[in-house]
């Protein structure tokens, strides 16, 4: 199923029809799970395509009504770094092909798109990134993952609200895909912002006048802040919202990273987002795995 097959509803369509969309929970952790280390996430959609596969498979066996791509890093900005730029248009590809091989019927597949890495327009680089091969970046990820078969692309956890509305528009522009778009707000002494200084209410109205269908924030220090932020977020729009919260801040533990909060810590106060606030597309993010999704959904359908 893709958005052209006129015999689905499309996400927005079941959005408009007033119900809530359950996202899925992390692709890093997931992978770092089964093996990655210190490679190219990306290059795995080629060399160990069962591995993704399986990902895209426990996430919609427990519950998940969309699944997010293994493209975080996707651009060719982010693959110089492991030589692999000239494939981005192929792992972008494969990423969408394996998880749509996965998708049940009337389960949506969602083009990850995340930030290059880089700042725009940097002072202190010699051969700083413009925004003109940002644009042209995001671009030939995006149709990429079009071609590929994803319904939706979501541009997550964006810092840059500039580079943002850059993604958002290259999607926009070149494909007929819905578009999410996240950004990544800190809490400080003076409320929350990006790291480059954006309070939820100028995201908001910046991503909504690029053209995104659905806005929000992902990643973050856990779900009670991102409950709070997310009632942030509703005051600032009437539009549809997206939040995958953290499942805390990770720390050692018997010499791995452990995040704290369980699936039942975090289903209940999802309920909330999602009951109460009035959260369109509730997921997980950094830590969050298939058990998580597993309790979301009992607790909120």
């Amino acid at each position: 199923m893709t958005q052209t097959d006129t015999q689905t509803p499309t996400i927005l369509e079941r959005l408009a029809q007033g119900e809530l969309i359950i996202s899925d929970g992390a692709t890093g952790s997931y992978l770092q799970q089964h093996g990655l280390g210190d490679g190219d996430p990306e290059e795995w959609n080629f060399s160990h395509p069962e591995v993704v596969q399986g990902m895209a498979k426990a996430y919609f066996d427990a519950g998940s009504q969309m699944v997010l791509t293994n493209t975080f890093g996707g651009t060719s900005i982010r693959q110089k770094h492991y030589g692999f730029q000239d494939r981005t248009r192929e792992f972008n590809m494969l990423a969408a092909q394996h998880a749509r091989s996965q998708a049940p019927k009337g389960c949506f597949v969602v083009g990850s798109v995340g930030p290059t890495g880089e700042v725009l327009n940097d002072p202190l680089r010699d051969e700083p990134l413009t925004e003109g091969q940002a644009y042209d970046a995001f671009t030939e990820q995006i149709t990429a993952l079009a071609d590929g078969g994803v319904d939706a692309v979501d541009i997550e956890t964006m810092i840059d609200i500039e580079e943002a509305v850059l993604a958002v528009r290259a999607a926009k522009e070149n494909t007929g895909l819905t578009v999410m778009s996240t950004m990544f707000f800190d809490k400080g002494p003076r409320g929350f912002f990006t790291m480059m200084g954006t309070p939820p209410a100028d995201a908001v109205r910046n991503l909504h006048d690029a053209g995104a269908d659905i806005v929000g924030a992902n990643c973050g220090n856990g779900i009670d802040i991102m409950l709070e932020l997310a009632r942030e977020l509703r005051s600032a729009t009437d539009g549809y919202l997206l939040i995958h919260s953290n499942a805390g801040i990770p720390a050692p533990q018997g010499g791995e990273i452990v995040y704290p909060e369980t699936p039942d810590y975090m289903a209940e106060r999802f309920k909330i987002m999602a009951q109460e606030v009035g959260i369109n597309i509730i997921g997980g993010c950094c830590g969050t795995t298939p058990d998580h999704i597993r309790a979301l959904v009992k607790a909120t359908k």
